[in-house]
């Protein structure tokens, strides 16, 4: 009887005292956690003092297009003429050295013929991209679950707006276009033709 009870007591303190120990190793483990956070907070401090740079519009320069460095030097008046001064003998020089009228709609009409090339491979990029973006959204609808999707949904969401910034770029090019005057609005190449 007596080598019961001992078993019984034992059945009984074995539990509880599993059950005063465990919270007491998860307070060391707490503990440990509870040090890292306050390093980790001290390093993030130290990098907060420190000032991120701002980038503004005024610190990009944009590259040129090619299109638009050609087209600059023929439509530039000299300073003191544009702004309606009396020309000096210094712009008389510059004068000379002007192109003839016949230079500038010779300019004007490479700049449009690389303006229309330029269209066209956008064109033919835009329509690739549009493509693309149609077979990838049917790709995506067509799966049952595609609303928990996260990374098809993103997926798709920067394509789209890929294709909004090459629509948006074409439109730009095609204000180039017509600002340098020629409406003609440029041609995919014809198919070849059949015998």
């Amino acid at each position: 009887m007596r080598h019961t009870t001992i078993v019984r007591t034992l059945a009984l303190f074995l539990p509880l005292a599993c059950f005063f120990v465990l919270p007491l190793a998860a307070q060391d483990s707490q503990d440990t956690s509870v040090a890292e956070a306050a390093r980790r907070s001290r390093e993030q401090k130290k990098d907060a003092a420190k000032p991120a740079p701002v980038i503004t519009d005024d610190t990009l320069k944009p590259a040129p297009t090619p299109a638009a460095a050609a087209s600059a030097p023929a439509g530039q008046q000299p300073a003191a003429t544009a702004e309606g001064a009396a020309p000096t003998a210094g712009s008389d020089a510059s004068q000379e050295n002007a192109p003839s009228a016949e230079e500038v709609a010779e300019q004007k009409k490479k700049d449009a013929a690389a303006l229309k090339q330029e269209i066209a491979a956008l064109q033919d990029e835009l329509d690739l991209a549009q493509r693309a973006l149609a077979l990838d959204q049917e790709a995506f609808y067509s799966k049952p679950d595609f609303s928990s999707d996260k990374d098809g949904k993103a997926k798709l969401d920067a394509e789209q707006a890929g294709l909004k910034l090459k629509q948006d770029d074409l439109a730009q090019l095609k204000a180039k276009l017509a600002a340098l005057g020629d409406t003609e609005e440029p041609k995919a190449p014809a198919p070849p033709a059949q015998p």
